[in-house]
């Protein structure tokens, strides 16, 4: 049995956008955060925090706009625990005419396609976030 716990993250995020919940706990790891930071440096979520209750967790601040529609539209899931996805950075093309992002795991720590185009490096591509 085979479990992916970036998707479970992923999946919590996109239920909670559904009912509009301003916010969501998920369990914690360092790729987890990176992703997280990711989404925050870009503007799709309003922060994150470490709760230390029990079993460590993140709380995720949803983002939405001013008449409650949705920052994020859509987030997938791109590389899998069974099939991994791998780009070059001249590989990584703009998400819809650069209104998302791909998220890219380097070497150089998780940061957004953008990031990863400007310092030349590929990855692993995590999600695509719009």
């Amino acid at each position: 049995m085979m479990t992916d716990p970036i998707a479970d993250m992923l999946t919590q995020i996109r239920n909670a956008i559904r009912i509009e919940q301003l916010q969501v706990d998920v369990k914690a790891s360092k790729l987890k955060a990176g992703v997280l930071q990711v989404l925050k440096d870009e503007g799709y979520i309003w922060d994150w925090e470490f709760l230390q209750q029990g079993d460590n967790r993140l709380r995720v601040h949803l983002k939405y706009g001013n008449q409650g529609e949705r920052v994020i539209q859509r987030i997938d899931r791109i590389s899998k625990p069974g099939c991994r996805v791998y780009h070059k950075y001249k590989d990584l093309k703009p998400v819809l005419d650069g209104m998302g992002i791909r998220v890219v795991s380097t070497s150089k720590g998780v940061m957004s396609d953008r990031q990863a185009r400007a310092r030349k490096l590929g990855g692993e591509v995590i999600c695509r976030v719009w």
